[in-house]
């Protein structure tokens, strides 16, 4: 056990290479994609290669490279407790162009105000959370009401608060969890963090939770496990993809990885059972 922790990339080791995550190779054009089942099949993820890959190596893939990985995990576990988030975009993509596809696309995203919206959601939303499996809800948690006061004004409510490691923070933007289809790869179930029917949840404000209902951006987020307390995820606008996002909780990180790597399975939320992960990929038998 000491050999393989040894050789694990922990979270805040900055500047050292992506993990050799194998790849399907592909092109430019979509037609080049491979299939999801293919990637899966000829390079499984094993439990040592999801214990190598944290928030920050996975920033130095490509989009393809980072779809590659995400298809090849489960739904997991469901979250529960705090979670810091981190929204990041791929290898060689400033997010412009991601940007300006969704402004062009999205319905009601024409004017600067609402570019400003798109925005400031793109800056708070992802970057941490509160989950409550029991119930299975979500939360995000503000440090900074400062960008959120227009908005927040126009509701006489005061938001509801939380103490995180002797600091306050507020909780806006409620959404529902539950196993769905990915948007993605259908072979399988994510998590989903759904923010559609927020108006139906308890401490709903108006204002600014509509911005993430029905009635503003319509996200949809899914996740799915790479490791037990730290999550790959999809942000979705109107079902338009927008960015990548990771959660991670640091202590149920570093407490699990070892059991993780010793039983080599992972307790699923969305179906009965385990998954077993393969312990090396399978010779691929030409034909």
């Amino acid at each position: 056990m000491a050999v393989i922790l040894a050789g694990i990339i922990l979270p805040g080791c900055t500047g050292l290479p992506a993990p050799d995550i194998k790849f399907v190779d592909h092109g430019v054009r979509y037609s080049s994609k491979p299939d999801f089942a293919r990637v899966e099949h000829e390079h499984p993820l094993g439990a040592a290669d999801l214990a190598r890959l944290t928030p920050e190596t996975l920033k130095r893939y490509d989009q393809e490279q980072i779809d590659q990985i995400y298809v090849r995990l489960t739904a997991g576990i469901m979250p529960d407790g705090l979670f810091d988030g981190s929204p990041f975009l791929p290898k060689g993509n400033s997010g412009d162009e991601n940007l300006a596809g969704i402004i062009g696309v999205l319905k009601g995203i024409t004017s600067r105000p609402q570019t400003r919206t798109l925005e400031l959601l793109a800056n708070h939303l992802w970057h941490k959370k509160v989950f409550n499996s029991a119930s299975r809800l979500a939360r995000t948690r503000i440090d900074d009401l400062v960008p959120f006061e227009h908005l927040i004004s126009r509701d006489p409510a005061i938001p509801s608060r939380t103490a995180v490691r002797g600091k306050e923070e507020w909780l806006m933007f409620p959404a529902r969890l539950y196993c769905g289809q990915s948007l993605l790869d259908s072979r399988r179930e994510s998590i989903i963090i759904d923010y559609s029917y927020a108006d139906s949840i308890p401490g709903y404000r108006k204002f600014p939770d509509y911005l993430t209902g029905r009635w503003g951006m319509e996200v949809r987020d899914e996740i799915r496990m790479v490791r037990p307390g730290f999550y790959l995820g999809r942000a979705y606008l109107g079902k338009i993809f927008f960015r990548n996002f990771t959660l991670y909780n640091e202590d149920l990180a570093k407490r699990e990885l070892p059991m993780f790597l010793k039983r080599n399975k992972i307790r699923q939320a969305c179906w009965q059972g385990e998954q077993i992960r393969p312990i090396a990929a399978a010779p691929v038998q030409d034909r």
